[in-house]
């Protein structure tokens, strides 16, 4: 596997260009904050709507450098905030994407943790339901499994299934060495209908 340097390369349009369709979560989640990226192997949690109980587990429970990824269902609470993140940062942990809502984001921003989520919420939360680990999660419309690896940035997020991410990884290289290329000739004053011949067929 690449290293996470060689992976934040890679933007998430480049990722996803690079793979088969189903890998791209909803746009509706977004970066807690500006600048925010998101890379690492997926740490997967199922809990409640409301219920922050299964975050407190996780960050126990997930190895140093997962993104913990956790369906919420989309619930508007603060699920995760200031307290967690000091937390989660202790622990070593890479990052948050959730598909419910967070709150403290001035004091996450100051941290420098990277959260992508469905909503921003200051409702509070219960402390019921313990959560299930390590299985297969939906969230932002895609199902994603401990392991995978997980990329977000200011385009998006994209999750990609740990069993073929070494190809698309390859995939991606040759783009970018591709769109490089294409921008040096742009640079140097060809024009992009030199060089795609037909946007229709380019699928520019």
């Amino acid at each position: 596997m690449r290293t996470n340097d060689h992976v934040r390369g890679h933007s998430s349009a480049t990722l996803l260009e690079a793979s088969k369709p189903g890998i791209a979560l909803s746009p509706e989640l977004r970066s807690l904050w500006a600048g925010a990226r998101l890379c690492g192997p997926a740490f997967t949690v199922q809990g409640a709507g409301g219920d922050n109980l299964a975050l407190h587990h996780a960050v126990l429970q997930a190895p140093p450098g997962s993104v913990l990824v956790a369906d919420l269902g989309g619930a508007r609470f603060g699920h995760w905030g200031e307290i967690l993140t000091v937390a989660a940062q202790h622990r070593g942990i890479a990052g948050l994407l959730i598909d419910g809502g967070v709150r403290d984001a001035d004091e996450i921003k100051g941290l420098g943790f990277p959260v992508f989520s469905r909503n921003n919420a200051i409702l509070g939360t219960r402390k019921d339901f313990r959560g299930v680990f390590g299985g297969p999660v939906t969230v932002g419309g895609i199902t994603v499994h401990t392991g995978d690896l997980v990329v977000g940035d200011v385009d998006g997020v994209v999750a990609l299934p740990s069993a073929g991410a070494e190809e698309i990884l390859d995939r991606a290289d040759a783009r970018l060495a591709r769109e490089n290329e294409l921008v040096k000739q742009l640079r140097e004053g060809r024009t992009t209908l030199d060089l795609y011949n037909n946007f229709e067929a380019a699928g520019r």
